[in-house]
This record gives C-alpha cells, sequence and structure tokens, in this order.
C-alpha cells in the first residue's frame, strides 16, 4: 500500500481524534459550567489547523485524493451516524423512560461518536489487512 494512503489514515484517524475531544469538551464544559474545557479544546484545533495551513509539505499532502476520501469516510463515522444514533435512541429512551435533558443528550451523542470513531479505526484495521493479504498472494 503506497505511503499515501498510511498518511491519509492517520491524518483522518487525527482529524477525527481532534473533533472527538472538541465533542468531550463541550460536554465536560457544560457539566461543569465552566468554559475552559472548550476553550482549550478549540485553541488545540485552531493551531492543528494552522499548523496544516501553514506548513507546506503538509498542506500538499492533505490535498491529495485519498487523504480527502478517508476524511470523508471519518466524518460519515464520526457526525452523520453517531447524529441519526443518538437522534432515534434519545427519541425511543424519552418514550419509554423519562426526558433526557440537554446534557445526557450530548453525552449520548458523544458516546455514540466515540464508537463510530473507533469502527472506523477497526474498519481501516480490516481495510490495511486485507490488502496486506492480497499482496502476499500476489508476491
Amino acid at each position: 500500500m503506497p505511503k499515501v494512503r498510511h498518511y491519509a489514515d492517520l491524518a483522518a484517524i487525527m482529524a477525527g481524534l481532534m473533533w472527538l475531544v472538541v465533542y468531550w469538551s463541550i460536554s465536560l464544559s457544560a457539566h461543569l459550567g465552566n468554559l475552559q474545557p472548550t476553550l482549550a479544546a478549540l485553541l488545540l484545533l485552531g493551531t492543528t489547523v494552522l499548523v496544516t495551513f501553514v506548513h507546506r509539505p503538509t498542506r500538499v499532502l492533505l490535498r491529495r485524493y485519498h487523504v480527502r476520501k478517508r476524511r470523508t469516510e471519518m466524518w460519515m463515522h464520526i457526525l452523520a451516524l453517531p447524529l441519526f444514533l443518538a437522534f432515534m435512541l434519545g427519541i425511543t429512551f424519552e418514550l419509554i423512560f423519562a426526558p433526557l435533558g440537554g446534557v445526557q443528550k450530548l453525552l449520548l451523542f458523544n458516546v455514540m461518536a466515540t464508537a463510530g470513531w473507533l469502527v472506523f479505526i477497526v474498519t481501516l484495521v480490516a481495510k490495511l489487512a486485507t490488502h496486506q493479504v492480497k499482496q502476499r498472494r500476489k508476491a
């Protein structure tokens, strides 16, 4: 497998991790009633984005097709599907038990997004293993 795909996988995993840190910091800020965890996570995210746009080798690397494709897959795993699942589970829980507050709904989304990110990592590992097996069979 070319190095570009490995870099793409690593970039997507790190981007997903950064966004999960932001999501969890928002949940922590809502629980504590303090804005500092969210500001710290946003500062970390902003610094990473700034370095990504300013550092030329990283900027050139992140323009490539495989990186954009992996990032799109990552967004599907940590945003689109968890939003839908958290919405459905939240409605089901509210119908069966009791209404959920905003912090509980956010926590449900965070748990779903973290699970989606872990599934994304397992998917990438499975793709890598499959590709390695195919290469060994050809050799």
